[in-house]
């Protein structure tokens, strides 16, 4: 199940799963100079609170990049680290390693892994390189792209985050709250859809299915 939260929901494996927390990417931007609010972390960790009492699941799956950096537990506030830790320990808690946070801080409890299959679906931050999956029948669920896409609404154009996949590869949104897009015609994200695939674009909590074969999706500089 697509959430409107931009989260994937498993409801017959008691799962969810979020893709590209980056947790304290404001505090990393900050100790650059470039001062945004720090209420990032709080506003991620929120939203998954929501998602989390809405579904009542038994375990939960992180796709990779949960941290900004490396740094990113040792910065994130007390108070906020005990409320991530807290969930940590409710739940079978799953960190899959990503670019940006290729060790899990300790503190933050749960298990680290660099993949993680269940009900023959694989979890991963990023696809495997074609030629190198695991084989046929093994459907791969990731992050790490941040998709978004371009549609056009009448006379309007609008943009939005977005599921997207066919039946090899589901890519999921970012769900921080600092985290931005990439445009889902960028070769990065249609090079890995050779085939038809959906977009299913998320607004005011809904999902909305956009089949490539019937859908012109416009490029941000348009």
């Amino acid at each position: 199940m697509l959430d409107g939260s931009g989260a994937l929901v498993l409801p017959e494996r008691r799962t969810v799963v979020f893709a590209d927390l980056h947790f304290e990417k404001g505090s990393a931007y900050a100790e650059r100079g470039a001062l945004l609010p720090p209420w990032d972390s709080a506003a991620t960790l929120e939203r998954m609170e929501a998602v989390l009492a809405c579904h009542t699941p038994d375990r939960v799956v992180c796709l990779g990049d949960s941290f900004h950096d490396t740094g990113g537990g040792g910065r994130m506030a007390g108070p906020l680290a005990g409320r991530l830790r807290r969930l940590a320990d409710r739940y079978d808690w799953i960190w899959i390693a990503g670019n940006h946070d290729p060790e899990i801080p300790e503190a933050a409890g749960g298990r680290a892994a660099d993949r993680f299959r269940l009900g023959g679906l694989l979890f991963l931050h990023e696809p495997d390189e074609p030629g190198h999956e695991e084989g046929p029948g093994d459907p791969q669920i990731c992050g790490h792209f941040h998709p978004k896409a371009r549609i056009r609404a009448g006379p309007r154009r609008v943009t939005r985050p977005c599921f997207v996949g066919d039946h090899r590869l589901l890519i999921l949104p970012s769900f921080g709250a600092y985290t931005g897009g990439l445009d889902i015609m960028n070769p990065a994200i249609a090079g890995l859809f050779p085939g038809d695939f959906t977009a299913w674009l998320i607004s005011n909590g809904a999902v909305y299915a956009f089949p490539s074969n019937r859908t012109r999706f416009l490029p941000f500089e348009s």
